[in-house]
């Protein structure tokens, strides 16, 4: 797998590969041979079925993707060069598509500058994840189970060989680290597709890893999350490897979050730096208090913590948040100012969601959440999440039923940017889910009830 940046020149080009994101972040194609690459179709772009892509089903499924060039990189695989390039979604009448991840993105931040308050909104996202030499799992009526192995102490031909212990990864180099060619390979690949990244290392746990973007604009974050997961996932499966993004993989070890840096930007500058707690200025507390109300309530945690499994990992002692809080420099807080920042470059870090959001959801969702807080004027230490230590007044709903619970009393704040009928269909689409593993009996159940 190779990837460059596109020249805007299609004579090499033998495939356009027009990406599309459905319901739940997923990357999806269609590719197009070079002899139907016309202009009439980069600008007027190609139909589609959208009936599979899981939104609300309020009209016609019949779609248009429109490919955006300001996307794309060139792919070569195989022999073949493969242009690849985000698209945008239409109906049939030449209207945006209101549920689209792109859209929605794109939405929020015109919803920031029609309030006046910024212009742009920026994001650095971490990206943690899993990588297995083995994966294996089963649900069935009769059975059920998963399995992992990892070559750095995971599993069962571990036991008798030299390991560095299951939370003592943070950081490890060669020989200790088996992943850095992973890493390595991947990085240089989001580079080539017009990714930024700051820098990547081993985590906390052993097989867990972290590549740190840079900061970019919310939509062009978004993609770059999304196009990221794919990199990994197809480097990892030339070298035989497996990747997770789930949040909790296994038991009682450290989980994978996806923690977002941020401030508003108006004018080319931060709007977050003050004079006020932490060096934060009154908007960017009240930002604060906007993301951590609607954290609390539940409804920001329906998007940036969409699974069963996002609540195996927000769980105290292991640095995941699971109250509303904000402190400098702490981990342990669901908000977090970076303690080595000078003065003037206040930025706000969220800690608690994790990488199955759609993450175009997620930061749009926070985005608007925090707006919400400057437009009220919320003070964060009134409402009392001023402090670095978990606190059981302000826990967040700890299960993914209570926050969608929240999302359908508390989602006034995301209106007009998420159509109604979304937000009802991820509040069924996700009930759906959280009863299929409540329900379902567990290996420890086995252990303690049998």
């Amino acid at each position: 797998m190779e990837l460059s940046k596109y020249s805007n020149d299609i004579s090499s080009i033998d495939y356009l590969s027009m990406l599309v994101v459905d319901v739940h972040g997923v990357l999806h194609s269609v590719s197009l041979p070079r002899a139907y690459i016309t202009d009439k179709v980069l600008k007027d772009g190609i139909g589609f079925d959208a009936s599979n892509f899981g939104f609300a089903q309020t009209h016609s499924s019949d779609m248009v993707a429109i490919p955006d060039l300001s996307t794309a990189f060139v792919e070569t695989r195989d022999g073949f060069s493969i242009l690849h390039a985000f698209c945008d979604v239409e109906t049939t009448e030449g209207k945006p598509f209101e549920q689209y991840p792109r859209a929605i993105a794109r939405r929020a931040l015109e919803q920031l500058r029609e309030t006046g308050i910024g212009d742009d909104a920026k994001m650095l996202v971490e990206l943690e994840f899993f990588v297995f030499d083995d994966v294996r799992y089963s649900a069935t009526v009769d059975h059920s189970y998963y399995f992992v192995e990892s070559s750095e102490g995971i599993g069962e031909n571990s036991e008798d060989r030299p390991r560095f212990g299951l939370s003592k990864g943070y950081h490890r180099i060669h020989p200790d680290d088996k992943y850095g060619q992973l890493r390595n390979m991947s990085v240089k690949l989001m580079e080539e597709a017009g990714i930024p990244v700051k820098y990547h290392h081993h985590e906390v746990g052993a097989a867990q890893l972290e590549i740190e973007l840079n900061f970019i604009s919310i939509l062009k974050a978004a993609d770059s999350v999304t196009l990221a997961k794919w990199i990994i996932r197809n480097c990892a499966d030339e070298l035989g490897l497996h990747v997770t993004f789930m949040p909790k993989p296994m038991y009682k070890i450290a989980g994978s979050g996806l923690h977002v840096h941020q401030f508003v930007e108006k004018g080319g500058a931060s709007i977050f730096p003050g004079d006020g707690l932490y060096g934060l200025s009154e908007a960017g507390l009240a930002y604060t208090a906007g993301v951590l109300e609607h954290a609390y309530s539940g409804s920001l945690l329906a998007w940036s913590n969409p699974s069963t499994n996002s609540y195996r990992r927000l769980v105290p002692g292991y640095e995941a948040p699971v109250s509303a809080t904000f402190a400098k420099g702490s981990r342990c807080a669901a908000i977090r100012i970076p303690g080595y920042l000078k003065k003037g470059e206040s930025r706000i870090e969220f800690r608690t969601g994790d990488a199955t959001a759609n993450v175009y959801f997620f930061l749009a969702a926070m985005l608007l959440a925090g707006i919400d807080g400057i437009r009220r004027g919320l003070d964060p230490v009134k409402a009392g999440y001023n402090t670095a230590h978990e606190s059981a007044r302000n826990t967040f709903p700890t299960r993914l039923d209570l926050v969608l619970r929240g999302l359908k009393k508390d989602n006034d704040y995301l209106s007009p940017v998420f159509p109604r009928e979304l937000v009802e269909a991820w509040i069924a689409m996700k009930l759906k889910e959280a009863e299929y593993v409540y329900n379902a009996p567990t290996a420890q159940e086995y252990e303690l009830y049998f």
